[in-house]
């Protein structure tokens, strides 16, 4: 909701820095409270619901469709977007998984470019950008030639702008 509000000032977001939520815990808070009784059941307490009851129905809907908290890649899998404040949303996705894609996603109403953190076939970082197209056409070669021999089982195309995005190894993609 902070990065919302610093994307996009013309929506109007509500302050929610931590000094602004503690002087309204009452009004965002006590209705989430109700049969609290312990630090047990105070940690079992929807913090993600209260907040967004205090944003509303339409501005949820807002935030939900403009600052996401999951983008689906080109492979059709759900990826989780990373958010801190005075940073670019970040995602973390297999190389692969990206192929086809002609330039780096964007959200806040293309505002924000996501920086992507793109992971060899073992979940490590290869590449950190938020030009995919720059990537595809200059870093991806070097990375090309040296992910080819270490994952040979995975595609490694020399035109990942126009290969199908996957998230399997070329046996699963034969079968």
């Amino acid at each position: 909701m902070q990065c919302a509000a610093l994307w996009l000032p013309e929506d109007n977001w509500p302050t929610m820095s931590q000094e602004a939520l503690l002087v309204d815990l009452e009004q965002w808070l006590l209705p989430f409270m109700s049969g609290i009784s312990n630090a047990k059941q105070l940690k079992k307490v929807d913090l993600m619901a209260a907040l967004g009851a205090m944003l509303g129905w339409d501005k949820q809907r807002l935030l939900d469709e403009l600052v996401p908290t999951h983008l689906t890649v080109a492979s059709g899998n759900r990826k989780r977007i990373r958010y801190q404040v005075g940073e670019a949303p970040m995602l973390s996705v297999k190389l692969q998984e990206m192929f086809g894609e002609k330039a780096s996603p964007t959200i806040a109403r293309g505002t924000q470019a996501i920086v992507l953190e793109l992971l060899s076939p073992a979940q490590r970082p290869l590449q950190i950008t938020r030009d995919l197209a720059a990537f595809w056409q200059g870093a991806y070669k070097e990375v090309q030639k040296e992910m080819k021999g270490r994952y040979p089982k995975h595609p490694w195309p020399d035109d990942p702008m126009n290969h199908q995005a996957t998230s399997k190894t070329k046996r699963q993609l034969n079968s």
